[in-house]
């Protein structure tokens, strides 16, 4: 039996690569809402709407590549080439698949923009932005079921190598096609959306050419051909990812519309809840990356049928997530007049942000141990009950208080933020009863 420091120590190594990854995530729109917010307020409305629209449905495509790395692990722990290359394979035809479905339902939705109830300057401008946006679901599918596969085996360091670059790239190409440097045309506010396009198509087709390069992540191309794309490896996969996909949704769906209610109040809050939930979405990508260290580590011992490690190692993580996230949550209260400054020069805007900021403040412990527990039970491969909790959590409590505060009780986007925290305090406390109630129910025997 390993010790507690022994957890935390392991818990560590694996996590601190898959946050870097998930930031970088986050730091590609943090990014192009900098950028935005230099050119006008409408750009930058424009920007976070079109985004918003766009993560609704990748956030599904996300969510069904993340039963890849359960199942890898188990495989990986049997020492099972074919298996991990027969779920790869898979993997990668579901998921592109799932996306060119994606696409096409991004694709014919753009006439909708009109009718979400958003200022008509901003949506005019946000169309063009989200037409370029929707390409990139397709590299975007292959990278992420690569970053997930190789998590599978414990690697998480391909990802973050991918990601870094592929931001660097994205900085680089924001800079030069707004402003139309080094020969490129200049094209405005749209050379954010052309940019984050070219990086996110590096970042997946690199990724494939990082995992054929390496000697430890090669091997399943020696029998890539000679496994099939079969009904049993993708109602595996799909069993678990769909389920995943469902809870990302839930949450991220939530956070749109209550985004599109902010909107309906007008440029400045709308600008004001994108800019806080930037600045809350770069902390959670901490709670996010000790989660998927948690599923791979509870995966490894779910394989052994090991449920006093399974128990310390969730422990573990979750101790671990509700530091980090206290911490991160006391920085909020200390600099909330000054984090909103970054994305915005507007006064209006930043006082706004700055309201929304101690309210995201509360809400970091429950973000991260929601998070944390999903990944937890993603490696137990139990979903179906926490699918339920999110659905609940995110689409009648959320959107129902969202709604009330918002508009009854005249609160408008403060409202909409005290809704969202009250959501999160649900989910994340029903989610640990579920955790707590499976090993308790297992170790009893």
């Amino acid at each position: 039996m390993l010790t507690s420091k022994q957890h935390y120590k392991e818990t560590i190594l694996l996590a601190w690569p898959l946050i870097l990854t998930q930031v970088g995530h986050i730091i590609t729109s943090m990014v192009d809402t900098i950028f935005l917010g230099q050119i006008g307020v409408a750009e930058q409305a424009a920007g976070i709407f079109a985004n918003n629209i766009f993560i609704l449905l990748l956030v599904f495509g996300i969510g069904l590549s993340y039963a890849t790395t359960p199942l890898v692990t188990a495989a990986n722990e049997k020492n099972d080439l074919e298996g991990k290359a027969a779920l790869f394979k898979n993997s990668l035809f579901l998921n592109i698949c799932t996306s060119v479905v994606l696409f096409l339902i991004l694709f014919f939705s753009a006439p909708l923009l009109q009718y979400l109830q958003q200022p008509q300057d901003v949506v005019a401008l946000a169309t063009p932005f989200y037409e370029v946006l929707i390409f990139s679901l397709l590299p975007l599918s292959i990278f992420f079921v690569c970053k997930q596969y190789c998590e599978g085996l414990s690697n998480t360091s391909a990802g973050l190598i991918i990601s870094v670059l592929g931001n660097i790239l994205n900085i680089v190409l924001n800079y030069l096609l707004i402003n139309g440097y080094m020969g490129l045309p200049k094209m405005g506010y749209m050379g954010s959306a052309w940019a984050t396009f070219i990086a996110r198509s590096f970042m997946g087709i690199g990724f494939l050419y990082l995992m054929y390069k390496t000697p430890t992540l090669n091997a399943i191309f020696t029998v890539y051909k000679k496994v099939k794309v079969n009904m049993k490896h993708l109602g595996e996969l799909a069993k678990i990812g769909f389920n995943s996909a469902m809870q990302f949704t839930f949450e991220v769906a939530a956070f749109v519309i209550a985004g599109l209610m902010a909107g309906s109040f007008g440029k400045e809050q709308i600008d004001a809840h994108g800019i806080a939930l930037h600045i809350a979405a770069f902390t959670y990508m901490f709670g996010s990356g000790i989660g998927s260290a948690a599923t791979i580590r509870i995966g490894i011992f779910n394989a052994q049928n090991n449920w006093q490690e399974v128990k310390n190692a969730g422990l573990t993580a979750i101790k671990l997530v509700l530091m980090v996230m206290g911490g991160c949550g006391l920085i909020f209260l200390a600099l909330n007049q000054y984090l909103p400054t970054i994305f915005s020069s507007e006064k209006a805007v930043i006082e706004l942000a700055s309201e929304l900021l101690l309210i995201a403040a509360l809400f970091q412990l429950f973000d991260g141990l929601q998070v944390t527990v999903i990944g937890i039970l993603r490696g137990l491969e139990d979903v179906r009950i926490s699918t339920l909790i999110t659905f609940i959590g995110y689409w009648v409590i959320a959107l129902g208080l969202c709604y009330v505060l918002a508009f009854t009780f005249k609160l408008e986007v403060i409202g909409v933020w005290i809704g969202l925290l009250a959501s999160l305090i649900f989910v994340g406390l029903t989610l640990l009863w579920r955790f707590r109630y499976l090993y308790k129910k297992h170790l009893r025997f």
